[in-house]
């Protein structure tokens, strides 16, 4: 309940300030009864609420950096969803929370494979929670303004959704198994930029 609310009311003020989001592809994204993984590469703060808005109203739970589990800050984001992650020393209950999630509840996951906004290899953990989860993998790119403050200056936003990445035929999430799930999510997302803006190119902030 309090999931939609938040939505709703960060939906109605994102619109209230912008109202120029174009949203491409929407027929691509699973069924609300199919649990997934929005994957994404990690561009602007905000993307997790865009996701949101354009699979609605399928709730999700996202990994958010420990430091932002803070006062009322933090006790808001928990309640949207966010789960704290360490990403000096992750272990294994972020990832362990993650698959219980999947695998019981009816929320869906949002994951940055890349871990942050200025890093573009793609990490391991997508690929072991799709694995031990049994999930497909939904891919989405963000093109916009890297700041709120962009935002609020009505820079136009483009989300594209992929194809679902079925990961079934992936025996192990080992190496090897990791790197041919990320050589997947990688094409995924180049093609996905392209259907936007053939030219696009990300500059970190």
């Amino acid at each position: 309940m309090f999931y939609a609310f938040c939505r709703n009311l960060v939906r109605f003020l994102l619109v209230l300030f912008n109202g120029r989001t174009k949203f491409y592809h929407l027929e691509r994204i699973p069924e609300r009864s199919e649990n997934y993984i929005v994957v994404s590469p990690h561009r602007m703060a905000w993307e997790p609420v865009y996701f949101a808005f354009a699979t609605a109203p399928k709730q999700f739970i996202f990994m958010a950096k420990k430091e932002l589990f803070k006062g009322f800050g933090g006790w808001w984001i928990k309640k949207c969803g966010a789960f704290p992650v360490d990403r000096e020393n992750p272990g294994t209950k972020p990832i362990k929370y993650a698959v219980k999630s999947l695998k019981t509840s009816d929320k869906s996951l949002v994951m940055f494979p890349s871990g942050t906004r200025h890093s573009s290899e793609l990490k391991g953990g997508v690929a072991l929670i799709a694995k031990m989860a049994n999930v497909r993998i939904v891919p989405a790119v963000y093109q916009g303004p890297l700041t709120l403050k962009g935002v609020f200056r009505r820079e136009k936003v483009s989300v594209n959704f992929g194809e679902a990445i079925d990961v079934s035929d992936i025996k192990k999430a080992n190496a090897e198994g990791i790197e041919e799930i990320n050589r997947r999510m990688e094409e995924a997302f180049a093609k996905l930029d392209k259907e936007i803006n053939p030219d696009y190119q990300y500059i970190a902030k």
